[in-house]
C-alpha cells in the first residue's frame, strides 16, 4: 500500500521552483553579508565555525624540516641516519647507494614512505616528505629552478608530547652521533655548480687521501709545532668560550709550488678526523652566497681556499674596486666578516687555512690575527725531508753510501719535496733511483750556478751603465754650477754698481 497517493506528491516543477526560491534566498543572504559584515569579522566567524564542528584528533605531527632558515637542521640530519636502523620488511621502497670504496651500503627511506618506531612504550609513527616548494617563473630567465623541499613527520599520541620532545628526540641525536663516530668516514665536500643564477651547494665524496703527519715532508720542529697547536686548539672550548672568541683557528700555507700544502691539508683532517670543505671562490658571485655555503658547513670541519691571491679577484675594501662582472658582488669585506666577523660565531671547532704561493701579494687585512693565527713556511726540502720521502718510497730506513752527496748537494741547491718524491718513484731499484736524485741536484745546481753567473754579469753592465751615466751627467753638472757662480757674480756687481 502507498504510503503518498499521488495526488500528495509533488511534481517536479514545484520542487525545481522550490530549489530555485532558496538558492535565490541563500544568495541574497551571502551579498548581504559581504556588505554588512567586515571582511576581518567574517573571517573570525568562518574558523569559529569550522574549529567547532571540526574533528579533533588525539595526534600530534612535528614537521621536521630539511634546513632551518639558511643553515642545516640536525635533527632531519639524525632522523636520516636513526630510521636506516628501523627500515622493517613491512617497509616498500628505500633508497640503497655506495660509494666505490665505501665499507657498506648507505640505506635511506624513499620519498613518502612510513615506518613505525617504539620508544618507551609509545608509539611513533614517521614519515618521508619530498615537495616541491618553488615553481620556475617561464616568462624570467632569471628566475631560481624548482626546488625540492624535503622533511619528516613524527606522529604520535598528543599526550605523549613532553616526553617525546624531552627525551625521544635527544635519545635520536645521540644515536645518530653514536653511529657517524662508529662508521666514520672522512669527507671532502666540493661545489656543484657555477651559474650565477641557478646558485651553489656541497657535493661530499670519500676523502681518501693518504697522507699523514708522518709521510709529510716538512722540517720536524715545524712540523711538532703544528701538531701541538691542533691538539691544544681541540681541547680548549671551554677557554675560547670563556674569553669571548669563536671557536676556530686560522692556518696560512705559503711556500713554492710542489712544497707539500695540500699534503699537508690532507695530513691535518686525518689527523683530527675532520671533513674538508674545498671552496673555489670564483664559483661565487655573492657575499650572500658566500655566507649560505659557509653557514653549511659543518662543525669539526676544515674549510680550504687554496690559491687565495690568484682564485678571484675581490674588490678593495677602501677603493670599493669593482670586477668587470656587473652581478659579481664578492668582496673581501665579505670574507672578512665570515672569517673574524660577527658570522664566524655560527658554528663550532672549525679550522680555515689559505695557502698562497705568494704571500706578498695577499691583503694585510687576511694575515693578522684572529684571521690567520698561524702562518706555516712549506720550504724546499731539506735532508732530514728526504731521508723521510726515502724510507717512504724506498724502504731505506738506515745510511746509505750516496747519502752523504745528496746532503751536501741539497745544501747548495734548492728542490722542492715534489721533485725529489718524483724522481724517487722512477725506479725500484735503491741505487739507481738515488744515482738519479745526484744527477737532478747536480742538474739543478749547475743551472744556479749559471743563473748565478748571469745575473752577475747582467748587475755588473747594469752598474757600468750607470757609472757612464753618472760620469756625462757630472760634467754638465760642473759648467752649469761655474755658469751659475758666473751670473751670481754679474749679479752682485751689477747691484754694488748701482748702489754705489
Amino acid at each position: 500500500m502507498n504510503m503518498f497517493s499521488n495526488k500528495e506528491m509533488p511534481s517536479p516543477s514545484s520542487l525545481f521552483s522550490a530549489y530555485a526560491s532558496m538558492a535565490a534566498s541563500m544568495m541574497l543572504f551571502r551579498s548581504m553579508a559581504n556588505e554588512l559584515i567586515p571582511h576581518p569579522v567574517r573571517g573570525y566567524l568562518v574558523s569559529s565555525l569550522r574549529y567547532l564542528f571540526k574533528t579533533h584528533s588525539p595526534k600530534l605531527t612535528l614537521v621536521i624540516e630539511e634546513s632551518n632558515g639558511i643553515s642545516r637542521n640536525q635533527v632531519y640530519e639524525a632522523a636520516e641516519i636513526y630510521l636506516c636502523t628501523k627500515i622493517s620488511s613491512n617497509t616498500e621502497r628505500i633508497r640503497v647507494s655506495k660509494s666505490p670504496k665505501g665499507k657498506s651500503l648507505t640505506i635511506r627511506l624513499e620519498k613518502g614512505e612510513k615506518l613505525v618506531d617504539f620508544y618507551e612504550g609509545i608509539e611513533l609513527k614517521w614519515r618521508f616528505i619530498c615537495a616541491e616548494s618553488q615553481q620556475k617563473d617561464p616568462n624570467d630567465p632569471f628566475s631560481p629552478p624548482r626546488s625540492e623541499k624535503r622533511f619528516f613527520e613524527l606522529t604520535f599520541h598528543k599526550k605523549h608530547k613532553d616526553r617525546v620532545l624531552d627525551c625521544y628526540v635527544p635519545y635520536v641525536l645521540e644515536r645518530a652521533n653514536a653511529m657517524k663516530d662508529e662508521e666514520r668516514v672522512l669527507k671532502m665536500y666540493t661545489l656543484n655548480s657555477c651559474h650565477p643564477y641557478n646558485g651553489v651547494k656541497w657535493e661530499s665524496i670519500n676523502l681518501e687521501h693518504p697522507a699523514t703527519f708522518e709521510t709529510v715532508a716538512m722540517d720536524q720542529d715545524l712540523k711538532n709545532a703544528v701538531i701541538e697547536d691542533l691538539n691544544r686548539f681541540v681541547k680548549r672550548k671551554e677557554f675560547y668560550k670563556k674569553v669571548g672568541r669563536a671557536w676556530k683557528r686560522g692556518y696560512l700555507l705559503y711556500g713554492p709550488p710542489g712544497t707539500g700544502k695540500s699534503s699537508l691539508v690532507a695530513a691535518m683532517a686525518n689527523y683530527l678526523k675532520f671533513d674538508v670543505y674545498d671552496l673555489q671562490l670564483a664559483n661565487i658571485f655573492r657575499d650572500s652566497d658566500l655566507r649560505k655555503l659557509l653557514l653549511g658547513t659543518a662543525n669539526r670541519s676544515i674549510l680550504v681556499i687554496e690559491d687565495i691571491d690568484c682564485s678571484v679577484e675581490l674588490p678593495d675594501r677602501r677603493h670599493g674596486d669593482g670586477r668587470k662582472q656587473p652581478d659579481v658582488q664578492l668582496t673581501l669585506s665579505g670574507l672578512l666578516n665570515f672569517i673574524d666577523g660577527l658570522w664566524s660565531s655560527c658554528g663550532d671547532e672549525r679550522i680555515i687555512i689559505f695557502t698562497t704561493n705568494h704571500k706578498e701579494r695577499l691583503d694585510p687585512a687576511l694575515l693578522r690575527p684572529g684571521r690567520m693565527d698561524m702562518h706555516i713556511h712549506m720550504s724546499y726540502c731539506t735532508y732530514h725531508g728526504f731521508k723521510l720521502l726515502a724510507s717512504n718510497y724506498l724502504g731505506i730506513h738506515n745510511h746509505h753510501h750516496l747519502f752523504g752527496e745528496i746532503e751536501d748537494l741539497m745544501k747548495e741547491t734548492d728542490v722542492t719535496p715534489a721533485h725529489v718524491a718524483e724522481e724517487l718513484m722512477k725506479s725500484e731499484d735503491v741505487d739507481v733511483a738515488l744515482e738519479g736524485l745526484v744527477k737532478l741536484l747536480k742538474r739543478k745546481k749547475l743551472e744556479g750556478d749559471e743563473f748565478e753567473d748571469e745575473a752577475e754579469k747582467k748587475n755588473a753592465a747594469q752598474a757600468a751603465k750607470r757609472q757612464k751615466t753618472g760620469k756625462q751627467q757630472r760634467k754638465p753638472v760642473r759648467n752649469n754650477r761655474r755658469n751659475s757662480t758666473k751670473r751670481t757674480s754679474n749679479r752682485l756687481s751689477a747691484k754694488k754698481t748701482i748702489l754705489y
